[in-house]
């Protein structure tokens, strides 16, 4: 185990890590979470030793190795895989490297093989020297459990096997901790998945940062939170933690309310006249002057983000319709022969893995691209707002004022007038960072930016393409939030599986040669459909399957998806709408004007006929919704 005591660290003001101590035993997976610039990042940097604490105290054992994988990949790294992930050993995967070079050209006859010979064995004395021999059958057995294959250049490599490759430069030094920082950042569902299962395998200890809800609950045993410098250790899950942090955040307000209550009577009682400070209790003098110590060194929770989304008008009932559509890049089909449409108030998630066309399918979507065959056709008085994933729409050289406003100092937002200021606090940019350069900003500054940009618009279809890249978990909740309460139509490209569950209620995901798949509900219910789908296409297993079925385990429950929810909501009003025009209906018929008129009267009752039959039709299903269980 490694223990931590007095871990101090500031920069000016007051501390951002004050006397943090902790202990991560063998085999724990531990997840750092906190708010933006609560230290997360520079804790993990301590401990590897990136940079020096005020004051640290640190207990472990001798050899004891930490490993660091950073967020971003290094844009330093070249050579082959197997060049990038031996490097982590230094003068070792030199010789080692030049081992392996020397044992290719063994078979090769333009080779001087006696030379190469000698070579080999200067180099396997050289290891051997350092006990490094076993070091190559280590290296082959990384690669296997990467599924990487050594030879290939890291730089042709895709983002999600750059960051398996350096995922195994830290590996190759067996280390007893390993630090990953938003491991699954800008990586596909396929990658995730990959990395949530292979990382449980490993025999360091993990301490980790992400903002992936999923990710975290699946591999975290334990929880270290930071807040106001100090750090606390939860064993729960994380919603766990979630109701406790509530409750906490409810019960430290309300202690805090209690006693500037107190402060401010005896603050008043102070300030009597002559007669009460003649007859004061020093006692109570003391203990005033310890309220007004503890009231200045208390450290206020700091304020969250607060932004909101606006709606415009109403569009079309019809706001996408998509025939046979194709596209490809070249020979490789992206979108092949797909049809669907889009309705008012639909909320759509495009997944597939990185590289497939997820973006492409956007721009095919908004007429930003032409389609090889078919036709994409947009609904009436549609309002527009796009949010792309390489933020081109900030440009780096502005401030952040002026990429949001230009040169306005007041936007409207919500029907109301605000300076700018005010509205960029929302998004957690102080006026004084708001006059700064959009260049200076952090990727998840720059996320937060380009909504505060997009979210100072109206819009009925909100198209967004991987908005939670980079965020912090609170602002990702909060998107969340105000995302399922957003009245029009969503289009969202995300790999969130937890942000997906919640926010849509149709998946449309992308599969090899460019087959599109659509799926009611989120990414559980798409990967629910995936795996019938695959038992279908095998008739053994399905066989086995049936076969075996009183042993196997229980299915999932069916639960309600979002969209089914959705639908019941919007029953009632539908019955009660109905209802009222077949009263009026019953109102025109009993008109002596409408009695003389014959088609009129025809006309009425047919419409009669067809509001009994909608009305009956949606008793059915309302009561087949609510039969189905709602999700927990």
């Amino acid at each position: 185990m490694i223990t931590v005591r007095n871990l101090s660290i500031s920069f000016g003001g007051a501390p951002l890590l004050d006397q943090v101590q902790f202990t991560i035993e063998k085999g724990e997976h531990i997840a750092l979470i906190g708010r933006n610039g609560e230290g997360k990042s520079t804790l993990m940097k301590i401990l590897a030793g990136q940079i020096s604490a005020d004051t640290v105290e640190v207990e472990k054992p001798p050899n004891y190795r930490i490993a660091y994988l950073q967020q971003d990949v290094p844009e330093t790294l070249e050579g082959t895989v197997r060049e990038v992930i031996s490097s982590g050993l230094g003068e070792i995967s030199k010789l080692e490297q030049a081992y392996h070079d020397a044992s290719i050209h063994l078979d090769d006859p333009e080779q001087n093989q006696e030379s190469i010979l000698e070579l080999m064995g200067k180099l396997q004395h050289d290891l051997e020297a350092l006990d490094a021999w076993d070091f190559t059958r280590k290296l082959d057995d990384l690669l296997s459990q990467l599924n990487l294959d050594g030879d290939l250049l890291f730089n042709e490599l895709s983002g999600g096997m750059k960051r398996r490759a350096v995922l195994g430069r830290e590996l190759i030094t067996e280390p007893n901790l390993l630090l990953l920082d938003e491991p699954t950042n800008h990586l596909d569902l396929p990658s995730i998945q990959w990395m949530e299962s292979f990382l449980p395998q490993c025999e360091a200890s993990l301490l980790f940062v992400t903002h992936d809800r999923e990710f975290l609950q699946n591999l975290s045993t334990s929880i270290f939170e930071l807040d106001r410098g100090k750090l606390t250790r939860f064993d729960i899950s994380y919603q766990k933690f979630l109701e406790r942090k509530a409750e906490a955040l409810d019960s430290e307000a309300h202690q805090r309310a209690v006693s500037d209550k107190k402060l401010a009577q005896e603050e008043t009682w102070i300030r009597q006249g002559i007669k009460a400070r003649r007859t004061r209790n020093e006692g109570r003098v003391r203990a005033l002057k310890k309220l007004r110590e503890e009231r200045a060194q208390r450290r206020e929770l700091k304020e969250g983000p607060s932004f909101s989304i606006q709606s415009a008008g109403l569009s079309g009932r019809k706001v996408i319709e998509i025939e046979n559509l194709n596209y490809s890049w070249g020979l490789q089909p992206i979108v092949s022969d797909f049809t669907t449409t889009i309705w008012r108030g639909d909320k759509i998630g495009i997944i597939g893995a990185n590289g497939s066309g997820k973006t492409t399918l956007l721009q095919l979507l908004l007429k930003q691209l032409d389609p090889n065959q078919g036709t994409v056709t947009h609904g009436t008085q549609l309002d527009v707002v796009y949010f792309d994933q390489h933020r081109a729409q900030l440009d780096p050289n502005l401030t952040l004022k002026e990429a949001v406003a230009g040169d306005e100092e007041y936007i409207t937002v919500q029907g109301q007038k605000r300076h700018i200021y005010s509205y960029l606090s929302d998004f957690l940019f102080p006026s004084d960072r708001a006059r700064g350069k959009v260049s200076a900003l952090s990727g998840g500054e720059k996320n937060r930016l380009l909504l505060a940009k997009i979210f100072a618009k109206t819009a009925n279809l909100l198209v967004l393409d991987e908005p939670t890249n980079d965020l912090d978990l609170e602002t990702l909740e909060l998107l969340e939030e105000l995302l399922l309460e957003y009245p029009a139509t969503l289009i969202l490209v995300s790999h969130d599986r937890r942000f997906l569950d919640r926010v849509v209620t149709q998946t449309l995901a992308i599969e090899k040669n460019g087959k599109i798949v659509e799926t009611v509900g989120g990414y559980q219910e798409y990967e629910r459909d995936l795996n019938l789908r695959k038992q279908t296409s095998h008739p053994t297993i399905a066989k086995k399957t049936s076969k075996n079925s009183r042993k196997s385990k229980p299915e999932k429950p069916r639960y309600r998806t979002n969209r089914e929810q959705r639908e019941l909501d919007e029953i009632p009003d539908t019955i009660s709408a109905l209802e009222e025009e077949h009263e009026q209906i019953i109102s025109k018929l009993s008109l002596p004007e409408t009695a003389t008129d014959p088609e009129k009267v025809n006309l009425l009752q047919s419409r009669l006929e067809e509001i009994d039959a909608q009305n009956l039709s949606l008793m059915e299903r309302w009561e087949e919704l609510e039969n189905i269980p709602q999700k927990p």
